[in-house]
């Protein structure tokens, strides 16, 4: 009996119509609204998966949308981190960073990773502008005094140069938007004395959404979305069912400051939170553009 792969069917003009047709109504529904996207994971490290993405944002910015990039590096910077000797260490779902580690994190993110995806969506034809928290100061921050796990109150663990966002002023990028550029942001915020602070990425795409009133916050993932304790996708969750998934440890590690993030965007004025899976080609345009998601859709009500 043959092994070979089943040959995929032919995708008919037909079925392309339908696909269209299928998209149109959420294309109306998104016109002219900001989308805050949080670019990470395989989707940033696989070239096909890269690709998809860039072409993805330049897509949804050419039937009217406003989508605005937030991007991580975590594997590159651990490469980086692991070439001069260092290693990378986390608490609570938080990179500690320390001076020399800092340097590593600002020439990662705000050099090397930065300047690849606003080449990328240039390249399918976008107009991609790359920035950092520094740029016109416009993410200030402040040193984060993380609260020790089952400690009381006050009771804190120092990680660094880990900042806590204080401020976004949201004027440059509403500037960009409306000269039709795509803004890439990278992590990183500034302190009152000029700090250089390392921010979470997703921390960074919460606040903006909300800053921004975005439509959707979309995080992407190297997973499924949010799953329950059997691993079963949980695909429409409210913010209370969250809660619930937190407190029984369902939820746990470095899915915690994305869940917070999504949970403080959803119950401040962003109406839908999406996690969806970075690994699946095109998940964006399945996600926003379409009747079948590839994620978990956390509702504000």
């Amino acid at each position: 009996m043959s092994t070979a792969p089943a040959t995929p069917l032919p995708v008919t003009p037909g079925l392309k119509a339908e696909i269209l047709a299928e998209a149109l109504p959420y294309i109306k529904r998104f016109f002219d609204k900001t989308i805050v996207i949080k670019y990470g994971g395989n989707a940033m490290t696989d070239a096909k998966l890269k690709d998809s993405f860039a072409r993805d944002v330049v897509l949804l910015k050419l039937v009217g949308m406003n989508p605005v990039v937030v991007h991580g590096g975590g594997p590159q910077i651990e490469s980086l981190l692991n070439r001069v000797g260092k290693k990378g260490e986390f608490i609570q779902g938080m990179r500690v960073t320390d001076a020399e580690t800092m340097e590593v994190v600002e020439m990662v993110l705000g050099g090397q990773v930065n300047k690849e995806i606003v080449n990328l969506i240039n390249q399918h034809g976008g107009k991609a502008v790359g920035l950092t928290g520094k740029d016109a100061s416009f993410i200030r921050a402040k040193k984060l005094l993380m609260q020790k796990k089952d400690a009381p109150p006050g009771d804190t663990v120092d990680v660094g140069q880990v900042g806590e966002i204080t401020q976004i002023d949201p004027s440059l990028i509403s500037f960009l938007d409306q000269g039709d550029f795509i803004p890439v942001i990278a992590p990183i915020g500034v302190g009152e004395e000029g700090e250089t602070y390392n921010i979470n990425a997703d921390v960074v795409a919460g606040k903006l959404a909300e800053i921004l009133k975005a439509e959707k916050l979309v995080l992407l993932t190297n997973t499924p979305g949010v799953l329950d304790k059997a691993g079963t996708l949980l695909t429409g969750l409210t913010p209370r069912q969250i809660d619930d998934l937190v407190a029984d440890g369902t939820l746990s590690g470095g899915m915690l400051p994305k869940i917070s993030s999504a949970l403080d965007a959803a119950r401040n004025g962003v109406k839908s939170v999406h996690i969806i899976d970075g690994r699946v080609e095109h998940c964006l345009l399945l996600e926003i553009l379409t009747d079948h998601g590839v994620g978990t859709m956390i509702k504000s009500k």
